[in-house]
This record gives C-alpha cells, structure tokens and sequence, in this order.
C-alpha cells in the first residue's frame, strides 16, 4: 500500500538561517526518531523509516509506517497531525529539532520496499517474492553439499515470528530467516488494479510545490 499524506510547516525562523550547533542530518535524524518513535508507537503502528534531506530552501523529513492490515489515508492523516504535534512541542521546550524550515511527510511503505524483518514477510503473506537463500540452506540435490547462494522465487504461504513458508512450483518450503536474504515483492499482472489504484492516491497526496523541489536542489540524504 503506498497510500501517502503530506503535512508542510514552517519553524518561522529565517530562511537559511540556522541557530549554532544545529548538527549535521545524522544528528538531526536521531533527535527526530526520539520525538517521533514514541508517538508512532503510541498511535498503534510501526516506524519503519526516518529520512532527512534538503530541498532547496528547507529540509524534508519523511516517515514511513506500517501495522498488520495496511495503513489507510486517514491514518496516515492522523499519524501525521500527531507528529507535527510533538514537534511543536519539542521546539517550544526549546529543543533544537531541525534547524530552520522543514516539510514533513508521512506515508506507508511501497511494494518496493525490501522485506527484512518478520513483520514484512507476515504482512505480505499471499505475494509472489524473489529472495536470495543461503549458500548454508541450499543444498546441491546431487550430493547434499551446499550449492551456493541462490535466487528463487516463491509466493508466501505463511510468516511468523521464527520462519516463512514458501511456495515454489507447487512444493511448499519452510525457511527460518537466517536462511534467508531480503525478500523483494514481485509485481504480478493479475495485481495491477491494486497498484494503479494506490499510486493513484499516492500521487494525489504527494504533489509539492514545483519551485522547492527541483530535483537538483535535492542533496545531502541521509537515511
């Protein structure tokens, strides 16, 4: 699900101007994720990512968050008033969150989103997946001897806390995750209605003002 909500707010501070000490974006991004992690948990879902960069005139912050079942528009509304909150908060008790003008963007994760932890692979049961097995877990059929590392690709039957279930060319493979690589959802024809019709919200809720983000204005990522 990539549906995608934007909150832009300005710290009324100079353009440019930056008070002493501000930090270079790894230091701005730990000082973030501390106001921010809390409140995303609070709300009921996961952090899965905190970026900041420039864009011309201002920095970026982005959050991207999930929970079992998707995360809706109106969530991501919601998660989004509650962390431009505790940003106020945390500057108005005089924390030194991000130096001058920000924009803050809250969204889901993309298919694209490489499958690492459990709860990605629990959340995308019933996707086709291409990942990576380890040379330890793949054995030659030949001689029972480790083959390698190697591809497949499989649809995810079942995930829990511990392994994954697999299924390849109709045979079903249990793998523990240290068996296993990143996984990367593959995108099926049969799915295609379900993607256009998310981009189409994320592209409705994404769109920016043209004249501060051009593309090379944007630098200094750090995610």
């Amino acid at each position: 699900m990539t549906q995608r909500g934007r909150a832009t707010r300005s710290t009324g501070r100079p353009r440019g101007g930056e008070r002493p000490g501000g930090g270079d974006l790894a230091t701005r991004r730990k000082r973030l994720r501390d106001v921010i992690e809390p409140v995303v948990t609070e709300s009921g879902y996961d952090l899965e990512d905190l970026s900041v960069s420039r864009a011309g005139r201002r920095h970026v912050v982005r959050v991207i968050v999930d929970a079992d079942g998707g995360v809706n528009l109106d969530a991501v509304a919601d998660v989004s008033r509650a962390v431009s909150s505790a940003l106020d908060a945390a500057e108005e008790a005089g924390g030194d969150i991000v130096a001058g003008e920000y924009q803050l963007e809250v969204s889901s994760p993309g298919v694209d989103r490489p499958l690492t932890l459990p709860r990605h692979w629990r959340r995308n049961v019933g996707r086709l997946v291409r990942v990576t097995t380890r040379a330890a877990a793949a054995p030659d059929q030949r001689g029972g001897q480790p083959a390698g590392d190697r591809q497949i690709t499989g649809r995810i039957v079942a995930a829990d806390d511990e392994r994954v279930v697999l299924e390849t060319d109709g045979d079903r493979t249990e793998w523990t995750y240290a068996e296993l690589g990143p996984g990367r959802v593959q995108i099926e024809f049969s799915r295609l209605d379900e993607i256009e019709e998310t981009d189409e919200v994320g592209d409705a809720g994404g769109a920016g003002d043209p004249d501060d983000f051009d593309d090379e204005d944007v630098e200094d990522e750090e995610r």
